[in-house]
């Protein structure tokens, strides 16, 4: 089971520059360390990063081996309208995982 967790504000005044904050539990192997045995661990990776305000893209990132386990993300937006934010993650073999928030905005 992956956790996803999400900071969103629940109120925002029209036009506020918010903060969002994304966190997936992932284990982001990188594919070039070996096992206990000596066996290669194979690479598993998340690959891309999408979040969506009421369907319009506000952020994008691609991943990369590099990348820290558990990968936490914050950015910005500007709070033009009450809606949703969608937050999305595909790995290495086109899986994905999605969340989303709700925001009041006055």
């Amino acid at each position: 089971m992956t956790t996803i967790r999400l900071s969103v504000p629940e109120t925002a005044d029209r036009g506020e520059i918010i903060e969002l904050r994304a966190m997936i539990q992932h284990e982001m192997e990188s594919g070039f360390r070996f096992g206990s045995r000596g066996e290669m661990i194979p690479q598993d990776i998340i690959t891309k990063f999408e979040c969506f305000y009421n369907g319009t893209l506000v952020f994008s990132s691609n991943f990369h081996p590099g990348v820290a386990a558990n990968p936490l993300l914050k950015f910005y937006a500007r709070a033009t309208e009450s809606g949703s934010f969608e937050f999305v993650w595909t790995d290495q073999n086109g899986q994905s995982w999605s969340d989303s928030a709700q925001i009041e905005v006055s």
